[in-house]
């Protein structure tokens, strides 16, 4: 088990480093299975993608892509929801094949529908051999896709509550008088822990405490992120405004040098 803390100095160099990892799976394997999450922190990351695809140096014709989680109770045609915001910011911008990509159908407000759809979609994640790289965010509350906190280890796809604390923070998407889901299909974490590599994204000193719980911190539900801990192969890149309350900032920083050093074959 292994955690790499990565720690560039701003927001765009996260993405750049972030876009490099992406480039690594799909360039190894043409037929790669990505797990994409949404919110404002991946944007910079898929937007160095689309540049990289037109400039012809990625191609997604083959890749496969399973999206987080998705809101209950609007249209994926809104604004809003999470396949409409993949749309805008990449599948409608890269080569990708619109059959390829997999956001959860909640657009239902019948339970048992939207419990079918959850158990097809962990179907389906299966059926396509499982992920090869995870993308994620990080809450303010260490949520991991809609995995708040008391959620699972264990937990698989499936219908969950946000918090008032995520309703808050994603009310500045959505316009006064609006209805603003609090309700979410989301991946378990058991679903993402299943992925054979994850990469997690943070920046901003907004996600500084929820960083510090999640890597310094006891493994606890109560810091759903914090189970990143346990994953055998875990890249987490931070701004340094994101990495600031982190008490080994500087011991993180020593191992990545050592690490790049022996990358490049000078271990003296």
């Amino acid at each position: 088990m292994f955690m790499q803390v990565i720690i560039p100095p701003t927001p765009n160099d996260v993405a750049q480093y972030a876009a490099n990892s992406v480039v690594d799976v799909v360039t190894e394997n043409t037929n790669s299975i990505l797990g994409l999450a949404t919110g404002s922190t991946p944007i910079a990351l898929y937007d160095e993608l689309v540049s990289r695809c037109r400039a012809g140096l990625l191609s997604f014709k083959n890749t496969k892509t399973f999206n987080l989680d998705e809101y209950i109770g609007i249209s994926e045609c809104h604004e809003q929801s999470y396949r409409a915001f993949m749309n805008r910011h990449l599948f409608n911008l890269v080569d990708i094949n619109p059959a390829n990509t997999y956001v959860p159908l909640a657009d239902s407000l019948d339970p048992e529908v939207l419990t079918r759809n959850a158990k097809a979609y962990e179907s389906e994640i299966e059926r396509s051999g499982g992920i090869d790289l995870q993308i994620l965010g990080i809450g303010v509350n260490g949520h991991i896709g809609f995995n708040e906190p008391t959620s699972s280890f264990a937990s698989r796809t499936r219908i969950k509550t946000l918090s008032k604390s995520t309703v808050e923070a994603n009310k500045r998407f959505f316009t006064k008088g609006e209805f603003q889901p609090h309700l979410a299909i989301t991946m378990g974490i058991g679903t993402i822990l299943e992925s054979r590599a994850i990469l997690l994204m943070a920046t901003g000193k907004g996600k500084a405490q929820a960083v510090k719980d999640m890597i310094e911190g006891p493994l606890t539900s109560m810091c759903p992120a914090s189970v990143l801990q346990q994953h055998k192969k875990s890249i987490v890149i931070l701004d340094e405004e994101a990495a600031s309350l982190l008490s080994l900032k500087e011991y993180y920083l020593w191992c990545e040098e050592k690490r790049q050093q022996l990358h490049e074959g000078n271990v003296l």
